[in-house]
């Protein structure tokens, strides 16, 4: 925990997928302090008119390698937010050349009594986690 969606415009190679989830996992463990096995990412891949992302008068030109992170997340600081937002634009324009006006995230916040993570059980609240 935390759960990354990612919407993309299809096309991307696996390679360039996977420098993309590695690098945007990176960032999290540094922003939000999660240990390196807290991975939970899915993709999914749309075709160009599935995906209309504009700039809410913002002025950002929007090219098909946008990037849409939705990450559902327990409470976090605005400051550990901010920094998430600032890593992530940073990093995947410098290691996955996708432009920082190519980058949208939205996080959606939640308790330990929202997550399951098998067997029927709350492991936060069982004291599993």
């Amino acid at each position: 925990m935390p759960l990354l969606r990612f919407d993309l415009i299809e096309g991307r190679s696996p390679e360039s997928l996977k420098k993309l989830l590695d690098t945007c996992h990176q960032a999290m463990v540094d922003a939000f302090q999660v240990p390196v096995r807290d991975r939970y990412q899915i993709v999914h891949q749309h075709p160009p008119q599935e995906l209309i992302i504009e700039d809410t008068g913002l002025g950002y030109p929007r090219t098909n390698d946008i990037v849409i992170i939705s990450v559902v997340s327990k409470t976090r600081t605005p400051e550990q937010k901010q920094k998430l937002y600032a890593l992530l634009a940073e990093r995947l324009e410098q290691e996955c050349g996708i432009a920082p006006t190519d980058l949208m995230i939205s996080i959606t916040e939640n308790s330990e009594a929202d997550w399951s993570f098998g067997l029927g059980k709350a492991q936060f609240l069982a004291g599993l986690l």
